[in-house]
């Protein structure tokens, strides 16, 4: 199993070179905010800039493009969240190739929409990846159409590694690249790069604490199964290590660590102010893991992958919320008032007093749990950072209120 998956650095090159005409060389931005926070110098290398907007055209590309004349009659099927969908639509329309995609029936629409954009068949089935995935196998056998699996083959690694001669090329004596991990083809194409040509360089994958399937594989050295929950990051959402990436993990790459869901929106967040751009939750996983700590080399040269940015508009508009909540820029408070005249105005006093702004005000006075002669009070406030906040309910506690916040 190992020897199927020896990508060597000429694999890479080669791909690099033939990739040229098709995707783009991403920008490497420097985010001296964000690397502030970090207590690093950091760089973002932007594949949320990459046709279809995720770096997962490139695997896609490469796998395609190896294809021989009788593979290609027959077609490609592949399954995917979204963003190795449109890679391999893209792929296959300016290739000339069939494409047949299985997605998930809870696919973002706009993958699905922008899958269909492309060219593709687009097939919705299962209620994950791994469900699209036995379907797209069953096609695969009915149909003999080629499948293109979106990380566990040695071209598609060899395509998304890609990233790592590009990092190279624009930072040579980078120390760090933290890089998301989805099934792990991307980290193992970019490792494979970065530490062939930079041998001291570390390399840290980051996954979703709701997905980790390959963060327990990797620690616990085997393939094994964790079912993925619901995750901002659906792109990095997979059930289940393969053991040929598993190998190249465990050879090449540093660490792996895991982020929380409201990291992931906090990340989002800080994306779109301090460097404008627009991640997905799957893209905002390695800043993640860097702004909130999951990742320490302080004072490192640092590359954080934003590997995609297609995100639909309305979850955007939830993750905001979210993360102005993480970052401190909202604050619920809730508290409990005696329902007389006054009571209320004394409290938004306080909170005027201290320079919030009052987005909403819930009052409930008719709640069951609630005794006669009080209410419940729920405020949503605009604070300035984390700091603010902290200070905004040491003053409401200290003017005599009963109050918590999240």
């Amino acid at each position: 199993m190992v020897a199927d998956y020896e990508i060597r650095l000429e694999d890479i090159k080669d791909a690099d070179a033939a990739l040229r005409p098709y995707v783009q060389r991403t920008p490497l931005l420097s985010a001296g905010a964000l690397g502030q926070m970090a207590g690093v110098e950091l760089w973002l290398k932007a594949e949320n800039l990459q046709r279809t907007g995720s770096f997962k055209v490139r695997g896609a590309f490469n796998r395609i493009r190896l294809l021989g004349p009788e593979e290609r009659r027959r077609g490609v099927v592949a399954a995917s969240a979204g963003n190795h969908a449109q890679g391999v639509a893209l792929a296959a329309r300016e290739l000339g190739v069939r494409a047949t995609v299985v997605m998930p029936e809870a696919a973002p629409l706009v993958k699905v929409e922008s899958t269909r954009g492309y060219g593709a068949e687009v097939v919705l089935h299962g209620r994950d990846f791994e469900e699209a995935f036995a379907y797209a196998q069953a096609l695969h056998r009915d149909s003999g159409a080629v499948l293109v699996h979106a990380f566990d083959d040695p071209a598609v690694i060899a395509g998304q590694g890609t990233v790592g001669l590009e990092i190279v090329e624009q930072l040579p004596d980078v120390q760090l690249v933290v890089v998301p991990v989805g099934g792990g083809g991307l980290i193992s194409g970019v490792a494979v790069a970065v530490r062939s040509l930079v041998p001291k360089a570390r390399v840290v994958g980051v996954q979703a604490a709701a997905a980790p399937a390959v963060y327990q594989s990797w620690r616990q050295a085997r393939a094994v199964e964790v079912p993925a929950r619901r995750t901002l990051a659906d792109g990095l959402a997979v059930s289940a290590a393969r053991g040929g990436v598993l190998e190249l993990l465990r050879r090449w790459v540093d660490d792996l660590v895991t982020v929380e869901e409201d990291e992931l929106a906090g990340a989002m967040v800080l994306l779109l102010e301090r460097a404008k751009l627009v991640a997905e939750g799957a893209g905002a996983a390695a800043v993640a893991a860097l702004v909130y700590g999951k990742v320490r080399m302080p004072g490192a040269r640092t590359v954080a992958v934003v590997s995609g940015g297609n995100v639909d508009l309305n979850t955007l508009v939830r993750v905001v919320d979210r993360g102005l909540m993480k970052t401190g820029r909202l604050l619920r408070l809730h508290t409990r008032l005696l329902d007389r005249p006054g009571s209320l105005r004394q409290l938004l006093e306080v909170v005027a007093r201290e320079g919030a702004n009052v987005v909403t005000v819930e009052h409930d006075r008719l709640a069951p749990d609630v005794p006669v002669g009080e209410a419940d009070v729920t405020l949503l406030v605009e604070t300035r950072d984390a700091e603010h906040a902290r200070l905004l309910l040491t003053q409401v506690r200290r003017a005599g209120f009963s109050v918590h916040g999240d």
